[in-house]
């Protein structure tokens, strides 16, 4: 058996550190894979938390909106009964009223014929 030559030794050491670098590369490759899947995972679960948030927080305006807006259109009515109620029909405004009746009985009348 002939004995390995000094040549050889060093194709032999530098094919192992090649092979050594590249399972070194492999598994710095893995890690990075491994730690990016974690960074998108945590910016998908911040993405939703905020998400949820937000729709909470417009869940609330909305609330807020439609309780005020009911609110603001209680007292409109409140103030046009009000004001319904403290004006009384004059002798002109009875006078109007009567005439009105009066053309829409002729014209109810008048279409029936």
């Amino acid at each position: 058996m002939a004995t390995p030559s000094p040549t050889d030794a060093a194709v032999e050491a530098a094919i192992s550190r090649v092979l050594d670098a590249e399972r070194s590369a492999r598994e710095d490759v893995d890690r990075a894979a491994r730690e990016a899947a974690a960074i998108v995972e945590e910016a998908n679960a911040t993405a939703r938390a905020v998400a949820d948030r937000a729709e909470r927080r417009i869940r609330g305006v909305r609330a807020a909106f439609e309780a005020r807006a009911v609110r603001e259109v209680a007292a409109i009515d409140a103030q046009s009964l009000a004001r319904d109620a403290m004006r009384e029909l004059t002798p002109e405004d009875l006078a109007r009223l009567s005439r009105a009746v009066a053309a829409l009985c002729v014209a109810l009348t008048a279409s029936a014929a």
